[in-house]
């Protein structure tokens, strides 16, 4: 049973329209809201931005897949982005480190402007982690070497040194058991889990996670979003692309949806879900919450 007692008893089911579902009923959400994440929801964010998008536009030759986004993230902040496939969820985050290369419009990570300067670039990867849907773990590789690659590399950490962050993370994510095995002898769950304690292993200020439990079996989404749920608490700035409408609901300070390349409406929780204002936005959740 789950330490935090909102977990305890969740079930995941999956829906035709999306991959999976964590399936906890609003109510339980709201009285969850208040007594899990209460500290954290009203602990004071950052004046300062950390990301800042600003009339940003993306194409794919003819296809404009961004139109004019606009964009301020607050340190400590945690948003959900949310919408159907194709809506730009995904590009939206993978321009945060120049994944994806924006055609229009400012992008400013921490202070500094990404922009095609390879310095830059460098200087903004190192502090923006990042999860995929697949795990993209080196299988060649022990899970301690998976986590100690880059600060070794980028960071010219000593390998003692890494070895000791890795392992403070592979415990923190819970499965410092696995340190010497190889990405093949564990479960997706476990996987993604390490690809989470990887990218902490940089020290990084801001998280993106894109889709992170699309690729997992059900019973394997809820150890994964234990661990991100771990991260919000400790105040760990966030954009999440997901449909786990419960993770959500509970730890998001606001929840983002999107279609068709455009923001289409931005809100609190509470608001997003009890009160959408976008006919768009109802029809979205009336096919996803049952």
């Amino acid at each position: 049973m789950s330490s935090r007692p909102w977990c305890s008893g969740s079930s995941v089911s999956v829906c035709p329209a999306i991959p999976c579902i964590w399936n906890i009923s609003w109510t339980q959400a709201t009285s969850v809201r208040s007594f899990v994440m209460s500290e954290v929801i009203n602990k004071p964010l950052g004046a300062e931005g950390m990301i800042r998008m600003e009339g940003v536009h993306k194409w794919y030759g003819q296809f404009h897949v961004l139109k004019d986004i606009n964009l301020n993230v607050r340190q400590g902040e945690r948003i959900v982005l949310c919408g159907p496939s194709g809506s730009g969820k995904s590009t939206t985050i993978r321009c945060l480190n120049r994944l994806e290369e924006h055609q229009q419009g400012r992008i400013i990570v921490d202070g500094t402007e990404l922009t095609s300067d390879l310095k830059q670039i460098e200087t903004i990867r190192r502090e923006v982690g990042m999860v995929f849907q697949h795990f993209n773990l080196f299988p060649h590789l022990t899970i301690l070497q998976n986590c100690t690659l880059a600060p070794m590399w980028v960071r010219k950490m000593p390998k003692k040194k890494a070895e000791e962050i890795a392992m403070h993370y592979l415990e923190r994510v819970r499965i410092p058991e696995q340190a010497h095995k190889f990405p093949g002898q564990l479960s997706g769950g476990q996987q993604q889990r390490v690809a989470i304690a990887r990218a902490l292993c940089m020290k990084p200020k801001i998280m993106l996670f894109d889709e992170p439990t699309s690729a997992l079996d059900p019973e394997m989404v809820k150890e994964v979003l234990d661990t991100m749920v771990g991260l919000a608490e400790e105040g760990m700035t966030m954009l999440c692309v997901t449909h786990e409408m419960g993770f959500a609901r509970t730890v998001a300070n606001r929840v983002i949806f999107m279609d068709k390349g455009e923001i289409v409406e931005q809100a609190a929780p509470n608001d997003f879900f009890d009160n959408p204002q976008s006919d768009r936005t109802k029809l979205f959740l009336s096919q996803i919450i049952h």
